[in-house]
């Protein structure tokens, strides 16, 4: 029987919380029961699994990471539509370390294809692309390469990867207005030389 007040809801953000203080990595049924004052075997009443419960993190804070990005780009187009989309991703993987790794799992695609958070995503994404005029296959790519930079910079800032005396701040104004040139000048599919 499910103890009094702890709903499935509860219990992943609680395991998000814990993921964001210990590492996703870490994060354990055994961890959370501890943290939620109850057997592990109480939490299994709302989860399936520690890899049903990474999954239910990851698409929570996927969902988190989306809202924060929809609220900074909302009226921006361009370059500060593109800015405060990656402003908001630096921020939240800094700010919420065991979230931001948990939206890195990768999660079959029949169970997050019909999820708003999943579909929001994909919206606004495509949105701040589309205002540099791209259209598919080029969206995709140019997907492809603001996640990669963008994981790449902050998996690398959390790390402590950056040794130089420069501010990181500063590269990462500088590695969004080049991205924001790459996307100007983006070569279009259909400019692209016969293979």
């Amino acid at each position: 029987m499910p103890r009094a007040g702890l709903t499935t809801d509860r219990v992943v953000a609680a395991a998000a919380d814990l993921a964001d203080e210990v590492g996703f990595e870490q994060l354990s049924v055994s961890a959370l029961a501890r943290r939620c004052g109850v057997r592990d075997a109480s939490l299994y009443t709302h989860v399936r699994n520690l890899q049903d419960l990474r999954t239910r993190v990851a698409l929570l804070a996927g969902g988190e990471l989306i809202d924060r990005i929809a609220v900074a780009v909302a009226g921006r187009s361009g370059k500060d539509a593109l800015a405060a989309f990656a402003d908001a991703y630096r921020e939240f993987a800094l700010e919420r370390p065991g979230r931001y790794a948990a939206t890195q799992l990768p999660i079959d695609q029949s169970l997050i294809a019909d999820t708003p958070a999943f579909r929001r995503t994909a919206e606004i994404t495509y949105g701040v692309l589309r205002g540099y005029g791209l259209t598919e296959p080029d969206l995709t790519d140019a997907v492809r390469l603001l996640r990669s930079t963008f994981h790449g910079f902050c998996a690398l800032e959390a790390g402590g990867g950056f040794g130089a005396p420069r501010e990181v701040g500063r590269s990462w104004e500088k590695a969004v207005a080049a991205l924001h040139l790459a996307l100007e000048n983006w070569p279009r599919e259909e400019d692209a030389p016969a293979r």
